[in-house]
């Protein structure tokens, strides 16, 4: 009986022993996961990505030559690909995107534009919401695939109309007024049952010459409103301010499409 009890205090102070030094190792182990170094999250070549976008600029500068505008599209594609939290990256994909989706011959080159637009769009205004480009080229964005396909919609006015909104909110006066021109292109286009509507089309047009007595789209699209009210002697005079008015040398390819867009309106109304 005697030696049984020192056996088991034996085999006691073993089980102790053990586990002593399972506790040291287990101590060991945490302070060894702790110290070293977990996995690198890879944040992005920020330098790569801002030159790229430097590298973009001019050559969207140059958009009036689709060849530019297209690479202009590459290269900020490729900023973006180096650092997907660069916002300049992204709203300025989204905006070289929407012209060339605006003017390509491609239906198919197009609709890939506008779907890449409003990805970067929608990437921009997740990364900067206070902001007005994001919002901006994800509305024109959403406006160029509503124009230029059959599937247009009531959503796809809501989604105009709150990006635009948005960009109201912020700075009623970024872009010469231009959120006011989509909202008056938006309400102008849009058929009835969706919302158009010819009188707002004119009031979010006039009110945005207010902020932009330069912007040549404007003048246009508030001369199509004019037309479309029959006020023909105020298209004419809006068409008479376009073509006698300095363009801003950033914005000539656009004002040369408004040049465009006004003869062709001038001949619909000789042909009433």
């Amino acid at each position: 009986m005697a030696g049984l009890l020192k056996n088991l205090e034996k085999l006691k102070i073993q089980i102790l022993l053990f586990g002593a030094i399972l506790l040291i190792l287990s101590s060991a182990g945490c302070q060894k996961s702790v110290s070293a170094p977990g996995p690198s999250v890879d944040a992005g070549d920020e330098k790569l990505s801002a030159e790229k976008v430097l590298q973009a600029e001019p050559l969207y500068d140059g958009r009036e030559d689709m060849a530019k505008a297209r690479v202009a599209v590459a290269t900020l594609r490729q900023a973006r690909i180096a650092d997907y939290g660069n916002y300049e990256a992204a709203w300025r994909l989204a905006r070289a995107a929407y012209y060339v989706g605006d003017h390509t011959d491609s239906s198919t080159e197009s609709d890939d534009m506008f779907r890449e637009g409003i990805e970067a769009g929608k990437a921009a205004v997740k990364l900067q919401p206070n902001k007005p480009e994001g919002h901006f080229w994800l509305g024109a964005n959403y406006g160029g695939s509503a124009a230029h396909s059959t599937l247009a919609s009531l959503a796809n006015v809501q989604d105009i109309r709150k990006e635009m909104e948005a960009v109201l909110k912020i700075d009623q006066g970024y872009q010469a007024g231009s959120a006011f021109t989509v909202l008056g292109r938006l309400y102008l286009q849009a058929p009835r049952v969706l919302g158009g509507d010819t009188g707002k089309a004119i009031s979010y047009l006039e009110k945005g010459l207010s902020f932009g007595a330069n912007n040549s789209l404007t003048r246009v699209y508030l001369a199509e409103a004019y037309a479309a009210a029959n006020r023909d002697s105020d298209a004419r005079k809006q068409i008479e301010a376009l073509e006698t008015m300095t363009p801003d040398p950033k914005f000539l390819p656009e004002h040369k499409d408004a040049l465009a867009k006004a003869k062709k309106l001038q001949e619909r109304m000789s042909a009433r």
